[in-house]
């Protein structure tokens, strides 16, 4: 939560501006029928939704989805894990930036690791397979738990994927100084595990590049700060409150909830979603990457004025 920016009390959307399982259900409809194939439920934190596994399970019918995944911190995780995956689920990634309560605790507002930690068991006794943990690697912060992070994800039968600290949205205290690239991340590897190979065959429109030790352990690495990857990028976020991004970086969104609301008919919000898509020209990142003096993207005043702003209202 972005703490800095409002305090301590967080202002939270009304219900009412929240799109309904309906209207999620007949977007993603609308998306399918223009060719998504990959679904992926993030935030925020999905598992506060109210019913999720109902959502899952009407997602998980449309034919033409062969992935549907969840990215979650996992503190809600083992109440739900066996309902998700009986739901339709296929796959979940955790959010897990540190494996010690203290920095876990700064980084996450939160005492909850325990928890954290007994939803990621919760998962993979339900039968998620692969499960995946992402952590954002900060320079002084948390850099010093990559080999750690490696080993965790060996006893739990999990891949880590490292990321590139991004940015974007509520980053406001974001700096050059705090990335830790792919490159530095490759090297403190190979100090602890000797050379480091790419997996072969990798999807190329997959945003992390994987890679393999020497004792056959995988891991990926997300460099979107570093190397981005906009030219092969074929993803866009639906907000929970409508606004469709065709990027990360996007300062702008097409309100899609107005059309749904407002009476528009399948046809005409088809029509607007496949204009969109085939103008679009977003390089957020690569754009981001050539400013010779880069500083964060969005001032506080800015993202207090337009929450939408901020990386947790849209997925990163």
């Amino acid at each position: 939560m972005p703490i800095e920016i409002y305090g301590e009390d967080y202002e939270y959307s009304p219900k009412a501006d929240v799109l309904t399982f309906e209207e999620i259900v007949r977007l993603t409809r609308l998306f399918v029928r223009a060719g998504t194939e990959k679904i992926r439920l993030t935030g925020g934190e999905p598992l506060l939704r109210h019913e999720l596994p109902v959502l899952v399970r009407h997602l998980a019918a449309l034919p033409q989805v062969r992935d549907l995944a969840m990215t979650t911190n996992a503190l809600l995780l083992a109440r739900f894990a066996g309902a998700l995956r009986e739901a339709g689920l296929d796959r979940v990634t955790v959010s897990l930036d540190s494996l010690r309560p203290e920095r876990y605790r700064a980084m996450t507002r939160s005492d909850r690791l325990e928890e954290a930690l007994q939803g990621l068991t919760a998962a993979r006794e339900a039968g998620f397979d692969p499960i995946k943990i992402n952590t954002v690697v900060v320079r002084d912060v948390n850099d010093d738990e990559i080999v750690d992070l490696i080993e965790f994800g060996k006893i739990q039968d999990v891949e880590v994927r490292f990321i590139e600290y991004m940015d974007v949205g509520g980053a406001t205290r974001w700096s050059p100084d705090q990335v830790v690239s792919r490159a530095a991340i490759l090297e403190r590897l190979e100090r602890a595990y000797g050379p480091i190979g790419e997996v072969p065959d990798q999807d190329a429109t997959a945003p992390a590049d994987r890679f393999v030790l020497p004792d056959g352990t995988t891991f990926g690495i997300i460099a979107s700060t570093t190397q981005p990857f906009c030219g092969t990028c074929d993803r866009s976020r639906l907000t929970a409150d409508g606004m469709w991004y065709l990027c990360l970086y996007a300062a702008d969104g097409i309100n899609l909830k107005e059309l749904v609301r407002g009476g528009a008919s399948d046809q005409e919000i088809a029509a607007v979603i496949a204009t969109a898509w085939r103008a679009r020209t977003d390089r957020g990142a690569e754009l981001r990457a050539e400013l010779s003096d880069r500083g964060v993207l969005y001032q506080i005043q800015s993202l207090r004025s337009d929450p939408r702003k901020e990386m947790h209202t849209r997925g990163g």
